[in-house]
């Protein structure tokens, strides 16, 4: 339970992913192992007219036709995907990453996740933004569906540069998730030594300073440089320009296992922030 896994696809963030995992890797002394899975999708298939396959000698032989691209695509991305793992393992070395592993397998992304989470500490992947209208953008549905299923901290690298964080933005919202969210953070090598702001977005009140002050000292008490800020708004737009202001920062926030929970944060707040973050987002478990 302790190998950082990396799941990279080819696309625009690739190398942002394997920047990411590299780092995280290193703070947290543990091998890195690339991930690249072959989904099947049968809706980018190609379609072919059969309306003039009549006799079944011609349907035969379009099926073997059909059946030869098939393995030819198979074939490709295979290859690809070989090159691809290999082209991470090298640009991680070169980054510092020691323990190196790679790993090709077929199948449904997040179930090969799943599959791998007994032996995981931490998730890196990339997010890969989808619109339908120009103000309306998507969560990406690899990174939704792991996040909702996995019970290990997932990094997801928002943009596709890599700025090694100078510090940490934690958003606290007194609940009592949060507060273990606040015991597993005092425990992750991989905040340690990173200053953290703890930033609760919502009304003042002796309730909110007192919350945000036992944060405080539970994450003092475990060796972090801790400031607090209690900033009036909502967290979908208060946090992400409060991030950039601390820039190069990382933006830590939590997703909960208790279902009604983990529903509402995912449906709104979680969600949210990881759709608007410039900056890459651990999410804590």
């Amino acid at each position: 339970m302790n190998t950082v896994y990396a799941c990279i696809d080819g696309l625009a963030n690739t190398d942002a992913v394997i920047d990411w995992s590299a780092w995280a890797a290193r703070r947290l002394a543990a091998p890195l192992e690339f991930l690249h899975v072959l989904e099947r999708h049968p809706e980018r298939a190609e379609t072919r007219d059969l309306s003039g396959a009549i006799g079944l000698g011609a349907q035969e032989s379009l099926l073997r036709e059909l059946s030869d691209q098939d393995e030819r695509r198979s074939k490709l991305a295979r290859e690809a995907g070989r090159r691809l793992l290999a082209a991470a393992r090298e640009r991680a070395a070169a980054a510092g990453a020691v323990e190196l592993d790679a790993r090709l397998r077929h199948g449904e992304f997040v179930d090969t996740v799943l599959e791998m989470q007994p032996q995981a500490r931490l998730f890196v992947l990339g997010e890969h933004h989808r619109a339908d209208a120009p103000s309306r953008v998507h969560l990406d549905r690899h990174v939704e569906k792991v996040i909702r299923s996995v019970a290990r901290p997932v990094l997801v690298a928002t943009t596709e540069g890599f700025d090694a964080p100078r510090r940490a933005v934690f958003a606290f919202d007194g609940s009592p998730a949060a507060r273990r969210s606040v015991e597993q953070a005092a425990r992750d090598p991989l905040l340690h030594g990173l200053p953290l702001l703890v930033v609760r977005v919502g009304e003042d009140s002796t309730l909110a300073r007192r919350q945000l002050e036992e944060a405080r000292l539970a994450l003092q008490g475990a060796g972090l440089v801790v400031e607090t800020e209690l900033a009036p708004g909502a967290p979908e737009t208060v946090l992400p320009a409060l991030v950039r202001a601390q820039a190069p920062a990382l933006l830590v926030i939590g997703a909960y296992r208790h279902s009604r929970l983990r529903q509402l944060l995912l449906g709104s707040t979680t969600s949210t922030l990881l759709r608007v973050s410039d900056v890459p987002v651990l999410v804590l478990r």
